[in-house]
């Protein structure tokens, strides 16, 4: 049996990891994403990085068969843009010769090596590529805006459906948040013992060196 503390902090991880901000479902149009921006913070790049660490990996959580790289350069500045690769709709229904060219590309992107595929990088290794045939990108200029407005952005011009927690999951985060107040309460009280514990060493050892102080005055 999982130790309930243990099972709780799993909870609670799994819980931050499905719900927050970037807990959203992406459109089926959507083909691919790609965030470029520098490897410090520094001049405008703190949004992007906050998005990058905040958002994305729940948007990867509910859309796990969705590419999402991220290219960051070691520099100071530059652009912070992210790409998002929408499919081209087409006027019927039917499948266009266009579909067809744009579902081989991302075949063969997926038979290629694993060594050879796009992957993230921190060495500027793999930039926003160009559109495939069908494909179109809608950009996002991400330097100097903030994370939560980065998201609205991204929200608004993908469609995106945010994930509501359901009313279970609503019940999970009520008992980790209340785990968690009493669990601060409960640090306060052993800080608290520790701190007058120490007062109370500190004390003794300063009479007793005051008494061995008046005991070799007197003899």
């Amino acid at each position: 049996m999982v130790n309930p503390g243990k099972r709780m902090h799993i909870l609670q991880a799994l819980l931050a990891l499905r719900h927050g901000p970037g807990a959203a479902v992406l459109p089926p149009e959507i083909t691919r994403i790609h965030l470029d921006f520098a490897l410090r913070w520094n001049d405008g790049h703190m949004g992007p990085r906050r998005f990058w660490r905040e958002c994305l990996p729940r948007l990867k959580y509910w859309n796990p068969a969705i590419p999402m790289l991220v290219n960051r350069r070691d520099e100071i500045g530059g652009p912070a843009t992210m790409s998002i690769y929408f499919r081209q709709a087409t006027i019927s229904g039917s499948s266009s010769p266009s579909d067809s060219a744009l579902s081989m590309a991302e075949v063969v992107r997926n038979m290629l090596p694993l060594a050879q595929q796009p992957h993230s990088s921190v060495k500027n290794e793999h930039p926003a590529p160009p559109p495939s045939e069908g494909e179109r990108i809608v950009e996002i200029d991400m330097k100097n805006v903030h994370s939560d407005a980065i998201l609205t952005e991204f929200l608004a011009k993908t469609g995106a459906s945010p994930v509501q927690p359901t009313p279970s999951e609503q019940a999970e985060m009520r008992q980790v948040e209340d785990r968690r107040e009493v669990g601060a309460i409960d640090r306060a009280l052993v800080k608290k013992y520790i701190d007058d514990k120490r007062r109370e060493e500190r004390m003794l050892a300063l009479a007793k060196k005051e008494a061995e102080a008046i005991k070799a005055a007197n003899q």
